[in-house]
């Protein structure tokens, strides 16, 4: 029975935060944090891989235009453990993830799944304000069901999940502002590099496949009202409702040029990111990652760790390419992760469910 059957409290009734990690400087590997803060349309306070715009070196390489998909790292400690048997051992944080879940097919989430860190708010401590998890950021949602068992070694799609502590950054939207480092961690990066969204050049289409195109359309002709009502950033890079925000990643990628996985991830985001807003009284302030894809595993791996990279990258037996490495997300609300925090499932209500690919 896939997830799509099932709900998902059936599916990932135990879904848990096993680790995250945090790194203000460029390394293949993160050092584990007590905590980490998730900044909506930014990524994780103080890592390098922060920003409305690419932040990885080879990304930046081609075009440091394009959107930053890859906000967040996730990846399932189920696959620490299978490839432990195969003579590997990768702790959390070793391939360069944010958030190490547990009991969570990470690969087998459809592309614009949310994943929700910490209690539901019917179910939190007495004592714990809602601020604690991040209703200071600019968009609203619906509280999705319980999640979690371990992923499938095969599947091929991934999200990744990340955190935060509720603070939103006063940056305008569209800016490349990097957010102060994590709690827990040892120093304060510095802002990566990398020009905003403000920079990149205009006039690019978003084309996407079929069952997308209307999402995508609204993209390419979103308005200020559009933005407004979101209470992010607008697509011409300007500030509203104090700037920031998911949407401020759809409106870099409205000046790039895209190739066919990333709008179709783009527009996913952002039909994912009005519903959230529309969501209004009955929003769900908990720290929240939007999947939009799935790790490209590369060469650096093999230098981590010798060998390892034939374990996370092959194909199916129909010769397509199956990537294993961890899922990609987009930070939608902002707040703290932990360790042992609880993760809710939410798959995609308003586009058709499609398997993750790269971004």
């Amino acid at each position: 029975m896939s997830v799509d059957e099932r709900s998902p409290a059936e599916a990932f009734p135990q879904a848990l935060v096993a680790a995250v990690s945090c790194n203000d400087a460029h390394s293949f590997s993160k050092p584990n944090r007590t905590a980490i803060e998730l900044v909506p349309g930014l990524g994780v306070r103080g890592d390098v891989h922060a920003g409305v715009t690419v932040r990885h070196r080879s990304r930046v390489a081609v075009d440091p235009a394009q959107p930053n998909l890859r906000q967040v790292h996730l990846i399932h400690a189920e696959l620490h453990e299978e490839v432990r048997g195969t003579g590997y051992e990768v702790p959390p944080g070793g391939l360069g993830e944010n958030v190490t879940t547990s009991g969570v097919d990470l690969l087998a989430l459809p592309c614009g799944t949310i994943l929700r860190f910490g209690p539901p708010v019917s179910t939190r401590p007495a004592g714990i304000p809602s601020s604690e998890a991040g209703t200071d950021t600019a968009v609203s949602a619906n509280p999705g069901a319980a999640a979690s068992p371990s992923p499938s070694s095969g599947a091929a799609a991934s999200p990744s999940p990340s955190s935060g502590a509720a603070a939103s950054p006063s940056s305008p939207s569209g800016a490349a502002a990097n957010p102060p480092s994590p709690s827990g961690a040892a120093a304060n990066p510095s802002p990566p590099s990398g020009p905003g969204p403000d920079q990149a050049g205009a006039g690019s289409a978003l084309a996407v496949s079929s069952g997308l195109g209307a999402v995508s359309s609204s993209i390419a002709s979103a308005d200020a009202p559009v933005f407004a009502h979101l209470g992010v950033g607008m697509a011409d890079g300007s500030g509203l409702g104090g700037g920031g925000g998911p949407l401020d990643v759809v409106g870099a990628a409205q000046r790039a040029s895209l190739d066919g996985p990333t709008a179709e991830a783009v527009a996913v985001l952002a039909a994912v990111v009005e519903a959230e807003a529309a969501s209004g009284a009955v929003a769900d302030g908990r720290p929240a990652v939007v999947i939009t894809g799935l790790r490209n595993p590369c060469q650096q791996i093999n230098r981590f760790r010798p060998g390892l990279l034939k374990e996370v990258l092959g194909k199916d037996p129909d010769g397509r390419i199956v990537r294993r490495a961890g899922v990609m997300g987009v930070v939608l609300r902002g707040g703290t992760v932990r360790p042992g925090d609880s993760i809710t499932v939410e798959l995609p209500a308003v586009v058709p469910h499609r398997a993750l690919d790269r971004v």
